[in-house]
């Protein structure tokens, strides 16, 4: 994300991390040119995703996986937080990811739910809320995403009157690809487009002097894995993010970039209408 003209990657550190010592699950900022890490903030929540409106950062979160709500954060300086408040969630549903964007004149949240499912559905399905004001959400009615089938990881955005969502779509059996739908209504939805899968070339460190140990465990990593894509625009074109491993517990970052706009890339997917 970019936020006053620099550019951080969002991290959220579970408490079994490499290196996290301190017992809980935290989030952090790591401004990505000068590598400085800020001060971690959310001890003990999970499942962060950022948003930047105008000279404010926001943070949608769980309390823990599967909980009951879903919670935002704020702050005006990467340092000092809000504490978290209850935005909508699902009593009695098991709640996971968040995805928020700017859609016209209003905010869009897609969530994640999980259990207790419908005869016919699948973990996860994604659901819609709208917001005038960040801190006031009403659920849209028939608005969801995934029913049926595996469905995680979202991505939201909005652009020239259709809402573009990232997702992750697979199994353990075929692996774990993003992919792309849009819909002008968050109700009916394009036929699902592939934008990506797991490669053997992921097998790389952003970093440039990775241990012998980090490039081992590179080496010998199951990657059947896509998933959690993030992007903004930075530097003339676009800057993204995503993991590859085996979904299971096993992840490394991956770093990619594109001369091209959020919309612009948006819209590639779908040059030759919805189908």
């Amino acid at each position: 994300m970019v936020f006053r003209d620099r550019l951080y990657r969002f991290e959220y550190i579970r408490t079994a991390y490499p290196g996290n010592d301190s017992g809980t699950s935290y989030f952090r900022f790591v401004d990505v040119k000068r590598g400085d890490v800020l001060p971690p903030f959310g001890g003990g929540l999970h499942m962060g995703n950022a948003f930047v409106w105008k000279e404010k950062l926001y943070v949608s979160c769980v309390e823990q996986w599967g909980g009951d709500c879903f919670l935002l954060l704020e702050s005006d300086d990467l340092i000092h937080w809000s504490a978290p408040r209850r935005i909508p969630g699902a009593p009695g549903r098991q709640c996971f990811n968040t995805s928020v964007c700017r859609a016209g004149e209003r905010f869009v949240i897609a969530f994640e739910l999980g259990a207790p499912l419908a005869e016919d559905d699948e973990p996860f399905t994604m659901f819609f809320a709208e917001s005038d004001d960040l801190a006031h959400w009403r659920q849209l009615d028939g608005a969801s995403f995934g029913r049926g089938v595996y469905c995680g990881a979202p991505m939201l955005r909005f652009f020239d009157g259709f809402y573009y969502f990232f997702h992750l779509s697979g199994n353990y059996g075929t692996g774990f690809r993003t992919m792309v739908s849009r819909s002008a209504d968050l109700v009916s939805w394009s036929r699902e487009q592939l934008v990506l899968d797991f490669r053997e070339d992921d097998r790389r460190w952003a970093k440039a002097d990775p241990s012998p140990e980090e490039l081992r465990a590179t080496a010998e990593a199951k990657n059947i894995n896509a998933s959690d894509l993030d992007f903004c625009e930075f530097g003339g074109g676009l800057y993204a993010t995503y993991s590859w491993g085996d979904q299971a517990g096993t992840e490394f970052l991956a770093v990619a970039r594109a001369a091209c706009t959020e919309r612009e890339f948006c819209l590639s997917f779908f040059r030759d209408g919805d189908e």
